[in-house]
């Protein structure tokens, strides 16, 4: 594991490299559908709850969102972009209010008029649950992935923070060889998942498959192996 951490460890995309992606939608990362490892789990993280009030982070324009508040859910997302949330909107058809969040400054908070849907406009280290409370379900697909690796541990101990006691957390992750790709998406092993949250959390790995595309293929590497996780607070 040790080599595939530094590998990437000392790897850091700013903010506004990200800004600059979908400014010129190099967004190869946007799904424009519903996420099959959302889809056929959703029961898993849902667990028989009604209303339950979902966390992206990084949230890019994700498909995800509407369809969960479609199903009753409530969605909140942070995002830096404000490209991505602007055509989350547009792209769902859905209209919104746009206000000041007065506990972080420069933040913006898009709420949709239709939808139970909140996405804020900041950065995701300036987010706590004093913000929204905490949450029932957390999706994270693309998020643990993207961020600079050196940043881990305070991502995991902000996700902790906004996880309530029934909390079901959603996580997926990607193996391939570092040394043949930068990144992002960068490589969490699997180790590095159960050292991020296992003194808090319960952790059961639901799948491990390949998931190489050509588009993955044109990184230059040989092999991607997608990892899903379920993740549950232990509660003392």
């Amino acid at each position: 594991m040790s080599s595939m951490l530094e590998a990437q460890g000392d790897r850091v995309v700013e903010l506004e490299d990200w800004e600059q992606r979908w400014q010129e939608e190099r967004i190869g990362f946007h799904l424009p559908h519903i996420h099959k490892l959302l889809e056929s789990n959703i029961n898993k993280v849902v667990a028989g709850r009604t209303g339950v009030r979902f966390f992206f982070p990084l949230c890019g324009k994700a498909v995800d969102m509407k369809w969960l508040a479609d199903m009753g859910h409530s969605v909140v997302g942070v995002e830096i972009c404000e490209k991505a949330i602007q055509q989350f909107f547009k792209e769902s058809n859905l209209t919104y209010s746009e206000e000041p969040v007065p506990a972080i400054p420069g933040a913006k908070v898009y709420k949709s008029l239709e939808k139970n849907i909140s996405l804020y406009k900041c950065d995701l280290y300036n987010f706590s649950s004093s913000i929204e409370g905490k949450f029932g379900a957390v999706w994270d697909r693309g998020s643990l992935v993207a961020i600079n690796p050196r940043d881990r541990e305070k991502y995991s101990a902000l996700i902790i923070s906004l996880m309530a006691n029934d909390c079901r957390y959603l996580l997926s992750t990607l193996m391939y060889n570092p040394d043949l790709y930068k990144g992002p998406p960068f490589v969490v092993p699997g180790e590095q998942v159960h050292s991020l949250f296992e003194e808090k959390c319960n952790i059961e790995q639901l799948l491990s498959e390949d998931a190489i595309t050509d588009r993955h293929r044109a990184w230059g590497i040989n092999y991607l192996i997608e990892q899903l996780y379920l993740i549950t607070p232990k509660i003392s």
